[in-house]
């Protein structure tokens, strides 16, 4: 998914859909892949989780990495009125009990998850890879 920057007035801005110190935060604990989920790079983000950022090389190689994973997922994701920030913070720390579910209007599964606790945990890997998706894909749904 491509999406275009947003016109104001005669100057065109990209989208500002991820913010590069979220990225430094959660490269601190990138050894388990966080920062790289964050930015959509699900598949490296899993390899990094399991080999402790491909035993901490690709984690400090990261390091210099993050302005241009952040460049990339913003012009990747859509903008709208879910806060791509606020997801991640709530499925990190209260994902599964599914806060950022009904964050983004999600009720019957965040119900679900604070029932199940994250369906016993495999909802919540499903949203560690999935969020950035579903959010745009929310956010462009309300531009309609």
């Amino acid at each position: 998914m491509n999406v275009p920057s947003v016109s104001v007035g005669s100057m065109a801005r990209p989208n500002n859909t991820h913010s590069v110190l979220i990225g430094y935060l959660c490269w601190l604990i990138g050894i388990f892949g966080a920062h790289r989920f964050y930015y959509g790079k699900r598949i490296t983000g899993t390899i990094w989780f399991f080999t402790f950022g491909l035993f901490f090389i690709g984690w400090l190689i990261d390091l210099f990495l993050i302005p241009s994973m952040d460049r990339q997922a913003d012009n990747k994701y859509a903008e709208g009125p879910i806060n791509y920030n606020a997801a991640w913070v709530l499925l990190a720390f209260f994902g599964l009990l599914g806060f950022h579910r009904f964050y983004m209007g999600k009720w019957l599964t965040g119900l679900l998850w604070f029932c199940t606790i994250g369906l016993l945990g495999m909802g919540w890997l499903y949203d560690l890879w999935t969020l950035n998706e579903q959010v745009s894909e929310i956010n462009l749904k309300t531009r309609m």
